[in-house]
């Protein structure tokens, strides 16, 4: 049995290597790449995801999986082997679920749509992205047929991101938290607004770029491992846990967004350079789901790095860089500026009162699509009035609407729910967090970033993927993925900012 397990080891790296490479070229895709090469990166994508794909449902390896059934059965469930075993079994009946002709055409179809969104968002024309648009949810809902039966046609889709999770499960916990989120904003709306106007003035891009780098090295985010590049939308990259990679956007006139994106991308970062170098060319060597890695990007962008602990520590050294802007500005100034809740057009510029509805409106807009029940040529409209419905304001064009998330020219339908989800779990873990550590907020303060970094890697990140996350999240905190510690967490902030 020994050498069946080598042999499955063996395959899955060979396996893992090839799909690292798929991620090289999808880095230099969004990094890179002329945007006059898609046609040309279309094809490769397209030719290395059939091969990969091929590899991942090949009969060698789905025999060497029925050999060690009984094998894995004898070992401790906890164990690497038997993570391995499972794990592998799970993908490997998903993938061979979907025809190799059909992947190759989604990874040529979603690599001319991502360059073609680049075009449409930098054009603020929406009718440049929408033929390949209809070709990808066309796609997705192929795609959901191969798994059936099903409850619902967007579950195969969320179970890609977030395995063991149902439409209905996320529409649940949704609808626990959507009324007790307006309830807060609705206690804000009644108070004195927040002043951020100093916000919203020029800052030069050198000083953001200089001033994200020194904060995630102060997180841990190792660069002898990783980097940082510029891309339309900022994004990490894994190409195995000893190189991964982040990117960000620069806006001269908004320096929060930057600022915070390098953050969040350093929170996916360090989940991928902390899992245990065991796992290396292995399927566990990766997140255990994105609703579990958006909880980490959550968690350093927010609970941390939106904490008057954190800038307490680090305002002085933003006021050096950028002194014009913000000599005369105090601490508590600028710690309520970039806690302000209003209403935006922009996901990734929303606070974290209102962020959770931008996540809601697309769920909805993604199961209309899957349905059917929404054309692609309506989804600008429909985007505005939804906008309108949840957050009370409508966006001035398509680039602030509907276009500004690169998500679905990737074909990434099912993804949004899990940045909502990751939202509860980052307040769940640092609830946990608080019981085991001593004085969370003296350690952030004083820039002792190893110590909060040292216990996530222990008790989250080195696992990778060898648990389901539901099984993940309850190991750590106790109880599955509720939306209790997170309402809690945005009450108390909320109520000391506004006074309400």
């Amino acid at each position: 049995m020994n050498e069946k397990l080598e042999q499955l080891k063996t395959l899955l790296a060979e396996l893992t290597d090839m799909d690292r490479t798929l991620a090289v070229v999808g880095w230099d895709q969004q990094v890179y790449m002329p945007r006059g090469g898609a046609e040309d990166r279309g094809n490769i994508n397209s030719t290395l995801s059939a091969k990969v794909h091929e590899m991942a449902t090949s009969k060698e390896l789905g025999d060497l999986l029925e050999a060690l059934k009984p094998y894995a059965e004898t070992l401790d469930p906890d164990s690497d082997d038997a993570c391995m075993i499972k794990r592998t079994a799970y993908d490997y009946e998903r993938a061979s679920k979907v025809p190799t002709e059909h992947v190759a055409e989604f990874a040529r179809v979603t690599t001319l749509g991502q360059s073609a969104w680049e075009e449409a968002k930098e054009k603020d024309d929406f009718s440049i992205f929408r033929p390949h648009l209809e070709k990808i949810v066309e796609l997705r809902r192929e795609y959901a047929g191969f798994f059936k039966p099903y409850d619902h046609v967007y579950d195969p889709l969320l179970q890609d991101f977030e395995p063991g999770l149902k439409t209905a499960d996320v529409q649940d916990v949704f609808g626990k938290l959507r009324p007790e989120q307006i309830k807060i904003i609705k206690a804000i709306k009644d108070r004195p607004q927040v002043d951020d106007s100093f916000l919203k003035t020029s800052y030069d891009v050198k000083g953001q770029e200089e001033f994200g780098v020194e904060v995630a090295k102060a997180f841990g985010y190792d660069f002898n491992r990783g980097r940082q590049d510029v891309s339309v939308h900022p994004f990490t990259t894994s190409l195995g846990i000893d190189d991964v990679r982040i990117t960000t956007h620069y806006y001269p006139e908004h320096v929060t967004t930057a600022m915070f994106s390098t953050m969040h991308e350093s929170g996916h970062a360090m989940y991928e350079q902390g899992i245990s170098p065991s796992l290396r060319r292995l399927p566990q060597a990766t997140g255990a789901s994105m609703a579990v890695h958006e909880s980490q990007s959550r968690l350093w962008e927010n609970l941390i790095g939106r904490s008057k602990a954190f800038w307490k520590r680090f305002y002085p050294r933003l006021q050096k860089i950028f002194p014009a802007q913000l000599a005369n500005v105090s601490l508590e100034a600028f710690y309520k500026a970039v806690n302000k809740v209003e209403p935006s057009f922009v996901r990734t510029e929303a606070d974290e009162a209102t962020y959770n509805l931008h996540i809601m409106l697309r769920l909805e807009l993604e199961i209309a699509l899957m349905e059917d029940s929404l054309k692609v040529k309506d989804l600008p409209a429909a985007w505005n009035a939804r906008m309108h419905e949840f957050l009370g304001i409508t966006p001035p064009n398509d680039r602030r609407g509907v276009l500004q998330d690169v998500h679905w020219s990737g074909g990434m339908l099912g993804y949004f729910p899990t940045y909502a989800l990751g939202n509860l779990v980052s307040a769940q873990i640092m609830e946990k967090m608080k019981s085991q550590l001593s004085d969370i907020d003296g350690l952030i303060e004083d820039g002792r970033f190893d110590v909060i970094l040292g216990w996530l890697r222990e008790n989250i990140y080195r696992h990778g993927a060898k648990f389901e996350p539901q099984e993940l999240v309850q190991r750590v905190t106790g109880t599955k993925i509720r939306p209790e510690p997170y309402l809690a967490y945005l009450s108390k902030k909320y109520s000391d900012i506004y006074g309400f």
